[in-house]
Parts: C-alpha cells; sequence; structure tokens
C-alpha cells in the first residue's frame, strides 16, 4: 500500500502567553489521501487554522510529526522546506488581507515561480495568464492591482497563487467564509473542478456544516485543540457518534419549517474554556449534555484518546457509539 500523501500525528502548537502556555493544537493526527478533500470543522477558536498554518511549516511546530510522502517535515531549516513549499500551497480566509495591494496580479502570480527559479520572465507571464483563466478571470486584467476586483474574484486570485507551482496538497483555511453566499457557490465549485483536473488533495477548513458536507469525504471534528471525531461525510451526519459532533450537528437549520419548528436542537451550557486553562481529562466534560449520566468520574480524570472503530471511524469519547449518552 502507498504511503498517505499528508501525515500529522500528535501535533502540537503552543503560545505563551503571560508566562502560561495556551495549548492551541494539542496534539491532533489524521492522514490525508491524494485527491481526497478532509473536512476539518469546529467551533471558532478551537484551533483550526493554527493546525493548518503548523502544518505547511509557517509556525513551528511544539511537538508531534508531519509527513509529507513519509518524509519528516517538522524541524526542517527554510532550505529544507524549499522542494515541500512547492508541492503543499494554502489558501487563506480573507482575500482582502491575503494579497499584497501594492504587487498587480502579474507579480502575484509570477512571485512563486520567480521564488522558486522556475522559468524564464515570459513563461511565467504565460503561466500567469493561464492560471487566470483557470480560475475563471480574464486574462487581460493582470495588470490591475487587488482593490480593482470584487471580494470573489479576489479569491479567485488566491486560488490560483496557490496553483502556481503545480502543487500536490492545498490547505483551505475557510475560503470562503469571508464571501456572500451566491459567491460560497461558485467558489466551492470552482475547487472542486480545479481537484479533479489536476488531482488535488485538500485539507477544507470551515464552520459551515453545510459546505463541509457538500466538498468534503471525510470529516475531522475538533475541539479545544484536539479532535475528537474522524468519520466519513455519510456515516458523520446520518449516525455522529461524540456528543460535541451531534451538538454541532443539531444546529444545523433545517429548510422544511415544520421539521424546523419539531425537531430537538441540543444546546450546549457555558462558554468554550480558555485553552490556556484547559479542564482535565475529556476537555468536553463540562459542556457535555449527558455528563450526568456518567457512572464515576472517568471524564474528569482521563484524557480519551482517538481510537479507531469498525469502519474506519475514529472518536475519542469513553464510551463506546451507539450509546445515548456519552462524554
Amino acid at each position: 500500500m502507498s504511503l498517505p500523501l499528508l501525515t500529522v500525528e500528535g501535533l502540537h502548537k503552543h503560545f505563551t502567553v503571560a508566562g502560561r502556555p495556551l495549548r492551541a493544537v494539542d496534539g491532533i493526527s489524521l492522514e490525508l489521501e491524494r485527491g481526497q478533500t478532509l473536512g476539518l470543522v469546529g467551533e471558532s477558536g478551537c484551533g483550526k487554522s493554527t493546525a493548518a498554518r503548523t502544518i505547511i511549516g509557517l509556525y513551528p511546530a511544539t511537538a508531534g510529526s508531519v509527513k509529507f510522502e513519509g518524509h519528516e517535515l517538522t524541524g526542517l531549516s527554510r532550505r529544507g522546506w524549499e522542494p515541500y513549499r512547492q508541492r503543499m500551497q494554502m489558501i487563506f480566509q480573507d482575500p482582502y488581507a491575503s494579497l499584497d495591494p501594492r504587487q498587480t496580479v502579474t507579480s502575484i502570480l509570477t512571485e512563486p515561480l520567480r521564488i522558486h527559479s522556475l522559468g524564464k520572465p515570459r513563461k511565467r507571464k504565460l503561466r500567469a495568464m493561464q492560471l487566470l483563466d483557470a480560475v475563471g478571470l480574464n486574462p487581460r486584467h493582470l495588470n490591475r492591482y487587488p482593490h480593482e476586483f470584487s471580494g470573489g474574484q479576489r479569491q479567485r486570485i488566491g486560488i490560483a497563487r496557490a496553483l502556481a507551482l503545480e502543487p500536490d496538497v492545498i490547505l483551505c483555511d475557510e475560503p470562503v467564509s469571508a464571501l456572500d453566499v451566491s459567491i460560497q457557490a461558485q467558489i466551492v465549485n470552482l475547487l472542486e473542478e480545479l481537484q479533479e483536473r489536476f488531482d488535488l488533495a485538500y485539507l477544507f477548513i470551515a464552520h459551515d456544516l453545510a459546505v463541509v458536507r457538500h466538498i468534503c469525504r471525510r470529516i475531522a471534528v475538533m475541539y479545544l485543540g484536539k479532535i475528537v471525531e474522524i468519520a466519513d461525510r455519510a456515516e458523520l451526519f446520518e449516525n455522529p457518534s461524540h456528543p460535541y459532533t451531534r451538538s454541532l450537528l443539531s444546529a444545523i437549520p433545517h429548510p422544511d419549517p415544520v421539521a424546523e419548528r419539531n425537531r430537538t436542537r441540543i444546546v450546549l451550557e457555558g462558554d468554550v474554556p480558555s485553552p490556556i486553562d484547559p479542564p482535565s481529562g475529556c476537555t468536553f466534560h463540562p459542556r457535555c449534555p449527558d455528563r450526568e449520566k456518567v457512572a464515576g468520574e472517568r471524564c474528569v480524570r482521563e484524557v480519551p484518546e482517538l481510537v479507531t472503530l469498525e469502519g474506519g471511524r475514529r472518536h475519542a469519547c469513553h464510551l463506546e457509539p451507539g450509546s445515548s449518552h456519552g462524554c
């Protein structure tokens, strides 16, 4: 069997705040196959974007391993990262902030080629024109600046820049959350078309579960720096095993007004705990709607491991999936 394209094992990223560690990413593990889209979902502030930036090397990892086709990336020097920069790229959340306002589109799209000394100036410009055409923009707009485009067009330029070096993996950090709903659909469809055309693998970060359900084949659910469940799309939405996943899915509005009125929502109590001072044991136990049904103090004392279950589903919970309660 071939190795996964991207393998993350026990990845940690901690920051120091007022002399104390802030555990933004606290030991996550996941795998991404070639041509696959893996979704990473969770509440704002759970560490999704930090995880992506640590995986791609924008933040140095505190601990853990990131491997690309079996090659270890953590701890590499800037020069050691160079060949992997060509194969791993990122689309950022805010198309207004991710493009240099002082650069033309030509400069933005040819900069990766210049950095990696690929092609002559004429071929680089031709490549920029091809990239604009690939993302549905007019190649004649190469000499324009980012402020001359709409938000959706700017995000298309960001996608074109990510494609410039012909990568194998693109980390999409909430690429549609800053866009209007109608534009979101266009960008999602574009990403799917590009994936099929160039055999791309996506790590797709989002908090919009409808978008994730549409584009992702497998989904990982993250809470307070940890992954609590990973499952295939259909299995996760039809039969979520972790109580946090169930609460997330219950928040999705139903298009049928009658069904919306009659359905039972799981409302979590309290706020997300601080990653500077996380709860002991299962970090979800203070908000778990079924915590009173759990016998003993295991959820308070012991951190649940992310174990693999039948069918390939993985979850981090002390109770077996299928129980009417869990924490």
